[in-house]
């Protein structure tokens, strides 16, 4: 197998470097009409036959030969054996990222709060977590026991009674590695289903599948599509593009690490992004040659090579000012900040989902044990978005309880504001609690 790589080279000083900048990272998650026909078609199926239209597209779309619903539900007994077919340094390794994935999001947790005025008005906020979550999980050979871990285990700590997950198993190829971090995340139920048929089951509910109250969860483009159209029926976390990593580097960390960092991302898919900026136009040179170098010994090599050609860039700049401040425009999923002193640019980072600091944290690390989320804003969305957390499965309702005397005094300012927008029944219902007014 021969592959090589073309990376694109750009340069901050360049007069058109922004629109160079702007058409590399373009990306759209765009359904064309076949696709979002065929899901608004398996949506309308689900939600009018239920059990019998996921038995029969799982039968059609994954290939298993499911007599009835009963065959695609797992129980925990199921989830538990998992446990026992997974070697034992699996075992270990999926509990100990486990723990500090709890330990982590334990700090997230928000509790409800009130304060009393002076005229014992009482104001405050109740936070209630979701009844019921549903987890999509991408199945067969492009399994991810890590996302598992990272979707169900906020939803617990957050206090959610049930999560509910679904994962497709193509020709009946069950993932081990994802039940047992199922099992070990607190997943109170499994359906063996996918795709559209999959969203619609969560977001409508079917005989046997419950309704669940929000849908988080990678998946392909038809269960992005399925999510663009449920939403508003149920919450959803978002809608992910592809996987990116931006390292920040100031010429000094070993080429080799950068390179491969850069791989971590691009060998997710053909588009995701990888691109590395640096004031050192030698190191940029370098770590070049590190790619070419490095790129025939990986296993995904096709894909990276794809990746890297095709949406990657090695961007030199005027210094580390200059390369915060392109960070920011580009507003990443995953900033490494590998320089000498990361602690020093951090106050000045404003968009990015995850920052890697120093030379010695690699991205990879937080894909699967750090502990923070790896459920992260893609496409510049940092620029408005946050993690998945443990406050994606609270809801804060306010509280507002007026004593005699507060009602009173908060009447005149109601009744003032009501009048002017001409809403006369707000007015009269706020003067009806002023002392010693009756209203008219």
């Amino acid at each position: 197998m021969t592959v090589s790589t073309a990376i694109a080279r750009l340069n901050a000083a360049d007069q058109d470097f922004a629109r160079h900048l702007d058409h590399l990272l373009s990306w759209e998650s765009v359904s064309d009409d076949a696709v979002n026909q065929r899901v608004l078609d398996i949506i309308k199926a689900v939600r009018e036959r239920g059990d019998a239209a996921l038995v029969e597209f799982t039968q059609r779309f994954d290939g298993v030969d499911a007599k009835g619903i009963s065959d695609l539900i797992l129980d925990r007994a199921r989830l538990e054996l998992a446990l026992t077919r997974i070697t034992p340094v699996q075992r270990e390794a999926l509990e100990k990222a486990a723990n500090r994935v709890r330990i982590y999001h334990e700090r997230q947790k928000q509790d409800s709060w009130q304060y009393t005025e002076a005229d014992g008005t009482v104001l405050g906020q109740k936070v209630t977590p979701l009844d019921r979550a549903g987890l999509y999980v991408p199945g067969g050979k492009a399994s991810y026991p890590s996302s598992v871990l990272m979707n169900a285990i906020p939803a617990k700590v957050a206090g959610v009674s049930e999560v509910v997950m679904v994962v497709p198993t193509p020709r009946g190829e069950v993932n081990e590695l994802v039940l047992a971090a199922a099992c070990i995340a607190g997943v109170d139920r499994v359906f063996t289903v996918g795709g559209a048929q999959a969203v619609a089951a969560l977001a409508y509910g079917t005989e046997s599948v419950p309704q669940v109250d929000k849908i988080v969860g990678p998946g392909n483009i038809y269960v992005a599509t399925a999510k663009r159209h449920v939403f508003g029926q149920v919450g959803i976390d978002m809608i992910a593009g592809p996987s990116e990593i931006l390292v920040v580097c100031d010429g000094q960390t070993d080429p080799d690490w950068i390179a491969m960092d850069l791989f971590s991302q691009a060998e997710h898919d053909e588009d995701a992004q990888a691109i590395l900026v640096s004031p050192d136009a030698e190191f940029l040179d370098r770590v070049a040659a590190s790619i070419d170098k490095l790129l025939p010994t990986m296993e995904r090599a096709e894909i990276i090579e794809k990746s890297i050609n095709g949406r990657g860039a090695l961007i030199q700049v005027r210094d580390m000012q200059q390369a915060i401040e392109v960070a920011n425009r580009i507003a990443p999923e995953h900033l490494e900040l590998s320089v000498a002193d990361p602690q020093a640019w951090l106050p000045q980072i404003r968009h990015a989902g995850a920052i890697f600091m120093g030379r010695h944290t690699s991205e990879a690390l937080g894909d699967y044990c750090a502990g923070p989320n790896h459920v992260l804003p893609t496409s510049g969305t940092a620029r408005f978005s946050s993690p998945l957390g443990v406050y994606d499965f609270q809801k804060r309702s306010s509280i507002i309880f007026c004593s005699e005397q507060g009602a009173s005094e908060l009447g005149h300012t109601a009744s003032v504001l009501a009048r002017g927008e001409s809403l006369t029944a707000h007015a009269r219902s706020a003067e009806y609690r002023i002392l010693n007014e009756k209203g008219n």
